[in-house]
């Protein structure tokens, strides 16, 4: 596989996930970190004029991603990630399948509501999921995440950076490989690398890679990391 971008062990691969993740090694990576398409075939609001995102109005991919993220962690590993409420019974039901064990859900509180037609949205769900028994981190953080709206975003779904970086920091140690299949915008990878740890992500469509391996030479940049 020719990564799209690759530098001090952030490597960024244009591509479906399904096919990348099968051919990376077994127990390769340390940690997963993701926010897939939430399967509401989501294109914005009131004439945003933004495209669909791929992957967001079919459950297909769903199985075979997390079963071939189980087989890429370690034996012992953490996984989190974000899902589509709406189609929560799926999600649950392929990560037990895979062989996940929810440990923990997660909720990301908004400094800046959405729109909505019942309620406006406040917050984001995710979970943290379990393969094996991993370790404890060495100082648990809160089940309840602050989050300040990426201004300029360059993705309709983009997540805060600092919020990304607050769970790698958590999570894993300096140097563990993070792996990413629905890399987006590139948030997760610019968090790992500005922590000093490596990552692997994956994205199906080029024009997001192009934005994530410009904010990844960006990172090679900036000095001091993240402010946490």
């Amino acid at each position: 596989m020719k990564p799209y971008y690759g530098h001090d062990g952030v490597t960024l691969y244009h591509g479906d996930c399904r096919e990348v993740l099968h051919a990376m090694p077994a127990e390769s990576t340390d940690m997963a970190l993701t926010d897939p398409p939430y399967l509401v075939a989501y294109k914005g609001r009131f004439g945003s004029g933004q495209n669909a995102i791929k992957g967001d109005a079919d459950a297909n991919w769903v199985a075979p991603v997390f079963v071939e993220l189980w087989r890429v962690l370690a034996a012992d590993a953490l996984c989190f990630t974000f899902y589509g409420w709406p189609h929560a019974d799926l999600f649950m039901t392929v990560w037990k399948l895979a062989g996940f064990r929810p440990i923990s859900q997660i909720a990301c509180i908004k400094n800046v509501w959405g729109l909505g037609y019942f309620t406006r949205s406040q917050h984001e769900c995710a979970y943290l999921l379990a393969k094996g028994k991993p370790g404890r981190p060495a100082k648990a953080i809160s089940d309840v995440l602050q989050w300040r709206r990426v201004r300029k975003a360059q993705h309709p779904n983009q997540k805060p950076l600092e919020t990304i970086a607050r769970l790698i920091e958590a999570y894993t140690r300096p140097r563990e490989c993070i792996v990413d299949p629905f890399a987006g915008s590139g948030t997760t990878l610019v968090a790992a690398k500005m922590l000093g740890r490596r990552a692997i992500g994956i994205e199906v469509d080029e024009r997001y890679c192009e934005i994530a391996a410009k904010r990844l030479r960006d990172a090679q940049t900036q000095e001091g990391g993240i402010d946490l």
